[in-house]
């Protein structure tokens, strides 16, 4: 079942981080569909769940929708561009040009070569070899997902050997899909996804969230209602009290020195550099 009793709450606090301020309604709805087939498997371990948000996070580019290897929008595309990384030689690691046969990476978490797709065809009961655009399919994506991280057919590694009685591990869990690579970047994602998932545990309706918040903005981060509200208020009583204290040289100072803090902070949480988590009950 579901850790997420309340969903406000949920994509509230996923709102302010990793998310930086802003949501779609692309990342909501495919955070859900992730979230569907974590019920489908009857999983529990909530660290588990998180550490699956995180890994898609950032192999999606945030994006929380499935994607073609480059973040190409057509397969073409994502041919051409692996094509021409390997005849300049960014690709050196790679003796064989995998995408020619159409088995480039796809998906939450990408998998490539006609082997890994033969394998998680199997695993699924899909035929994903002949018809490799089946893993675009948000919830056959989600299912290759949670099956190669819970299983380790990705890499060998598995959720329950970096989540247990005994282990807590987000930094190293990163094998599990690719080796080191930005393994402290992700266990902070890690830390932001189970910091919501704990908060939404319970159905009351927390003091620091909205359905505002909750709902997706579709805007550019310039004109998003969140961030513009963050940094109008700021903005708005900073200036306030510089007026009611310009002849005083002390209060100008201070104002000041108030507004830069200020605009700092509100860039810091709309970025997602900084999240307000809550506080356990001891």
């Amino acid at each position: 079942m579901s850790p997420i009793k309340n969903p406000t709450t949920f994509f509230s606090y996923l709102r302010r981080a990793p998310f930086g301020g802003r949501l779609t309604q692309a990342q909501i709805d495919g955070i859900n569909v992730i979230l569907s087939q974590w019920d489908y498997y009857h999983l529990t371990d909530r660290r588990w769940l998180a550490n699956i948000l995180a890994q898609i996070f950032h192999e999606t580019g945030g994006r929380m929708q499935p994607v073609r290897e480059t973040f190409a929008s057509s397969d073409t595309q994502a041919m051409n561009r692996l094509e021409n990384a390997w005849k300049k030689g960014d690709l050196p690691s790679v003796k064989t040009p995998y995408w020619r046969d159409g088995h480039f990476g796809r998906g939450f978490i990408q998998i490539t070569h006609e082997r890994n797709y033969w394998r998680l065809g199997k695993r699924l009961g899909l035929e994903l070899v002949t018809n490799p655009t089946k893993a675009l399919d948000p919830v056959i994506s989600a299912r290759i997902a949670i099956v190669g991280m819970t299983e380790g057919i990705f890499t060998g590694k598995r959720l329950p050997d970096y989540f247990s009685d005994t282990v807590d591990d987000p930094v190293n869990a990163r094998r599990i899909v690719n080796g080191t690579d930005k393994a402290k970047l992700i266990a902070g994602y890690h830390k932001n996804f189970l910091d919501a998932i704990d908060a939404a545990s319970e159905e009351e309706e927390l003091p620091d969230v909205s359905p505002a918040l909750a709902t997706a903005d579709d805007v550019p981060p310039a004109a998003s209602g969140s961030v513009k509200s963050l940094i109008g208020g700021t903005v708005g009583t900073a200036v306030a009290s510089g007026i009611v204290g310009i002849n005083n040289p002390w209060a100008f100072g201070i104002t000041a020195l108030l507004l830069l803090l200020g605009a700092g902070a509100v860039y810091m949480f709309a970025s997602g550099r900084w999240s307000v988590n809550r506080l356990k009950e001891i």
